[in-house]
């Protein structure tokens, strides 16, 4: 199922126009768009968003609870997860150490992917990693030791590029790889919202 809610955007009166779908007018000064008269073609804003098992050998966040278009606020916690080369998710959270195809990775931001002449060391890194010990039920805490924990330490053993050099250190690989990823995603959430509650959004160039 297509998640994209297809958000168009067009230029008139100088300003931008976000809506849904293309009006017969403008909304503003009323001109008839059926015989033109359109700034700028009209474009579809790009969605920000993935499904997991379509990027194979990627590293995946999604809100803890919910997803991001309708439950998703700056404060909750995020979930991070990666996929392997044939796009099975593997995350780590109080439930242990889990592979699987689940429906709840659908809504997802893309934080980092390989190419394909990296997939077959990293299914072997990440099995590596997934058969430490450490990762079950008892060992998992919210705060210290989580689904976070987990991702970083196999980026760290994978040794890719600046993604795992990044991975040495909580906060930089969160500026470097979360931020501006949650930046973009914020600034489609909070314009889709706005288009659920009005008809159109009208933005000053």
């Amino acid at each position: 199922m297509d998640m994209d809610p297809g958000i168009i955007c067009f230029q008139h009166c100088g300003l931008k126009i976000f809506c849904f779908s293309l009006p017969d007018k403008c909304p503003l000064c009323k001109t008839d768009f059926t015989s033109g008269g359109l700034n700028l073609l009209p474009f579809r804003v790009p969605y920000p968003f993935v499904r997991a098992s379509q990027h194979p050998c990627a590293v995946v966040i999604k809100p803890t609870v919910g997803d991001f278009l309708n439950d998703y606020y700056n404060s909750m916690d995020l979930h991070i997860g990666v996929t392997t080369s044939s796009g099975i998710i593997v995350e780590f959270d109080q439930c242990g150490l889990r592979r699987h195809s689940n429906p709840l990775w659908e809504q997802c931001l893309l934080l980092g992917q390989v190419p394909i002449s990296w997939r077959e060391h990293w299914d072997l890194t990440l099995l590596r990693v997934c058969k430490q010990n450490c990762w079950n039920q008892k060992s998992y805490d919210e705060k210290l030791f989580n689904c976070y924990t987990f991702v970083l330490t196999f980026l760290k053993e994978l040794e890719y590029d600046q993604m795992s050099i990044a991975a040495r250190c909580r906060n930089i690989f969160c500026e470097e790889y979360i931020v501006p990823r949650t930046t973009i995603a914020g600034k489609y959430i909070s314009l889709y919202r706005k288009l659920k509650k009005d008809v159109c959004f009208v933005e000053n160039m």
